[in-house]
């Protein structure tokens, strides 16, 4: 469960803000909000929309879901499924063609784990021992 509050989020931001060498002003200008709403985003006054917040992480160059995570639009059990997504598609030593089937290919394993994981549960409530196979790498 995302339990992230709104003054988090602009914490977050002012922080990412100041690593990044922006001014309040800049940052807004950059993210096509108005100075006063950014300031008052920053003082967790404001709660911005996914879409505002995407256009804040374009500026900052961060991850939107990283931003999503904070703000409580995602859930935080997403965050290393989100974060390994963000550090293929930033990978410039790949191809966006590469960058894909890397990202397809990981949804797959995901998917295939999930399920894996569903039905070891559901035996292990039958009081089976089941026989399923892991990995680890």
């Amino acid at each position: 469960m995302a339990s992230l509050n709104v003054g988090n989020l602009g914490e977050y931001l002012r922080e990412q803000r100041r690593q990044a060498q922006l001014s309040l002003r800049q940052l807004a200008d950059a993210a096509g909000v108005s100075n006063p709403y950014l300031s008052q985003i920053e003082r967790g006054l404001r709660k911005p929309s996914a879409d505002i917040l995407q256009q804040l992480a374009k500026a900052l160059r961060i991850s939107a879901e990283t931003l999503y995570v904070q703000a409580g639009i995602l859930d935080e059990r997403d965050r290393d499924a989100v974060e390994t997504r963000a550090v293929i598609l930033a990978d410039p030593s790949i191809s966006e063609q590469q960058k894909q089937v890397l990202l397809q290919i990981y949804a797959s394993f995901r998917k295939e784990n999930a399920a894996e994981a569903e039905a070891g549960a559901g035996a292990a409530a039958d009081g089976g021992g089941g026989d399923a196979e892991t990995s680890t790498h």
